[in-house]
């Protein structure tokens, strides 16, 4: 039988258990993949804790793989079995055979292996729709970047370097600051130490930024609408220090008629023929070598537990990828 990560009940890293489970058979626009690495995200660790609510419980973590189909559902156009696949917005691909939605799946091109594919999914198209649609970065703009170092950090500021920006970097730690100015960051501020909003002012000049990319949320919030530019975006994807509780929207208008927005992946890549568009812009950029996959920790997928330790940690830099 194979082997997946199922969660009974909502709560820490103990609640992940490696269990067998029969082998699934895909539904009508399902297929299933035998799995050869499968990427590790914060929003894995949200839906394990119970503040993201799964369908149902029991159920099985996990967003983003990488693999072979070994069969397909009923209605299913476009996959076969023996196809090399990748997603990053699946349901239950913590499992050594899990079933992934037709819909949500693209085609892996060759020369991309299946861990740096099933690390580059999630973050790599986040970091597509957040540079090329949230808000399109071109040539000569400075954008702010919070956790540089992070996953999607590290493939977001080479991306937009490769764009023609300047890109302002936060991280915690003079390592990752070193680690962010090896992938794309013109200036690093150690968050830890400095004031971020002043030290942006310094650098553009007391202008600030058209846009900042927050995937920090709450503790970076107030940080991030000072160092905007009037009229200026706050992309706040996602929440690592917890969520943003409470935003007054008068402070927009005290800081320049300011924007604000908290989009998803998932809203982006629901439509088939946007995704494979944005997984067709995210593997030109990889295979061109202008954006680099650093998949820097690989764990055996009965090491769970010990992944979302390091993750919510902070123990982690780049990419992560568990195997079966």
């Amino acid at each position: 039988m194979p082997k997946a990560i199922r969660v009974q009940d909502y709560g820490g890293p103990e609640v992940m258990a490696y269990e067998d489970v029969p082998t699934p058979q895909p539904g009508p626009g399902q297929i299933r993949i035998r799995a050869g690495a499968i990427g590790v995200n914060f929003i894995d660790i949200y839906f394990r804790s119970g503040a993201y609510k799964a369908a149902q419980l029991p159920f099985t973590p996990g967003k983003e793989v990488a693999g072979t189909v070994t069969a397909v559902g009923k209605g299913v156009t476009g996959f076969s079995v023996g196809d090399r696949v990748a997603t990053g917005s699946g349901e239950g691909t913590y499992a050594e055979e899990p079933l992934i939605a037709a819909s949500a799946a693209v085609h892996v091109p060759d020369g991309i292996d299946d861990s740096t594919a099933a690390g580059m999914m999630l973050k790599g198209l986040t970091a597509e729709y957040l540079l090329h649609r949230t808000y399109a970065v071109k040539p000569g703009d400075t954008i702010l970047w919070h956790a540089a170092a992070g996953g999607v950090g590290l493939i977001a500021c080479q991306w937009a370097k490769h764009l023609g920006a300047t890109v302002i970097g936060t991280a915690g730690s003079a390592d990752k600051a070193e680690l962010a100015r090896a992938h794309g960051c013109d200036h690093v501020i150690l968050y830890r130490e400095e004031d971020v909003a002043a030290r942006v002012r310094e650098i553009t000049d007391g202008k600030g930024v058209p846009v900042v990319y927050d995937g920090v949320g709450q503790d970076t919030l107030m940080g991030s609408l000072d160092s905007l530019a009037p009229l200026g975006l706050l992309a706040s994807f996602g929440s690592a220090s917890g969520p943003i509780k409470a935003l007054d929207l008068g402070l927009l208008a005290a800081k320049g008629s300011l924007y604000v927005t908290r989009p998803t992946l998932f809203t982006y890549a629901s439509r088939p023929e946007i995704l494979a568009e944005m997984a067709k812009n995210l593997f030109s950029v990889v295979q061109s070598g202008a954006v680099r996959i650093p998949v820097n920790r690989t764990y055996k997928l009965s090491e769970a537990q010990q992944v979302h330790r390091d993750l919510a940690g902070r123990e982690t830099t780049g990419s992560t990828v568990m195997v079966p």
